[in-house]
């Protein structure tokens, strides 16, 4: 593999059901037949993973697609819809039969990326029989799974329908996500302190001017909308007749790393949780393959060695 790579060399345009967006494509290594598709999460945008899918081009071919609203894609509003889990959920088994046809594959999500991929598997359960492995990175399943007290969930829960209105979304992309009002506010939230724990000062510039692009990359209605949506969430409603490898962060500042291994029991055959010293939900945005490595915990990388 050249040191030499860039995102920009495996991008190539994605249209699905009239909306336009991104696709990340890695041909598999020589002598790896795996096909792995990776699903980003919320704060989403396909440069912010590369260094994860270096890893995983290590196993397989590697294939992460924009979501609609995220990454630049066109939200599910230029259809008609709504950025509902059960329309992220369609839009996925869509996907899945367009690229892979009748291929078995490993499915890994990212954080939001999981519970589409589990509300997939519910919605789809004849999809279940071509997935060889299931793997979550830092995924949740219900919203009992958030650390949030119960005040805090009910200001969240108010806070997230009005800024997804669309008078405050017009407000919030452009003055809000204004690169020098977002660069002002940033670092004096809560949310983004936590983001730059495991950045050095000599990353902090970078990490902040790669912050403002991912927040104006994502639809502002999809990214509240989505957000009222995981405040609510049950995915324990059906069973998936698949294990499940979930990787955790040891100080996710989002989750509870023994909720989330419960739910994830009630829905899946097993589930084998592999938590990372991290010290947040994941690394930073700017890490590059050295610093993402951690996600790829060494038992994962041993079963993601055996081609299926």
């Amino acid at each position: 593999m050249s040191k030499n790579q860039h995102p920009a060399d495996y991008i190539v345009p994605l249209n699905m059901n009239g909306l336009q967006g991104r696709m990340l494509r890695m041909p598999p290594p020589k002598n790896h037949n795996r096909e792995i598709l990776v699903l980003y999460g919320h704060h989403a945008l396909l440069e912010r993973w590369w260094g994860l899918l270096q890893n995983f081009n290590e196993y397989g071919a590697v294939t992460m697609p924009d979501l609609p609203g995220f990454g630049g894609m066109d939200s599910f509003a230029k259809i008609g819809q709504k950025p509902t889990i059960d329309h992220y959920a369609d839009y996925l088994a869509a996907f899945i039969k367009m690229q892979y046809k009748r291929r078995r594959v490993t499915i890994v999500g990212i954080s939001f990326g999981f519970v589409v991929a589990t509300r997939m598997l519910q919605r789809y359960p004849e999809l279940a029989k071509r997935v060889d492995l299931l793997v979550s990175l830092v995924g949740f399943m219900h919203r009992d799974d958030f650390h949030f007290k119960p005040r805090a969930r009910r200001v969240m829960q108010v806070g997230t329908r009005l800024f997804a209105t669309r008078p405050m979304a017009l407000f919030i992309r452009y003055a809000g996500l204004n690169p020098f009002v977002l660069k002002k506010l940033y670092t004096k939230l809560p949310a983004a302190k936590r983001r730059f724990i495991e950045v050095g000062p000599e990353e902090f510039s970078e990490m902040l001017e790669f912050e403002v692009k991912l927040w104006q990359a994502n639809d502002v209605r999809t990214h509240w909308l989505t957000t009222s949506e995981f405040l609510n969430l049950d995915n324990c409603t059906k069973q998936i007749p698949l294990p499940v490898w979930h990787v955790g962060s040891q100080h996710d500042h989002y989750f509870n790393n023994v909720i989330v291994k419960e739910h994830m029991l009630v829905v899946f055959e097993d589930c084998i949780q592999l938590l990372t010293k991290t010290k947040a939900h994941t690394p930073s945005v700017v890490a590059d393959k050295k610093g993402l490595a951690v996600m790829l915990p060494r038992k994962l990388r041993q079963v993601l060695a055996k081609d299926a």
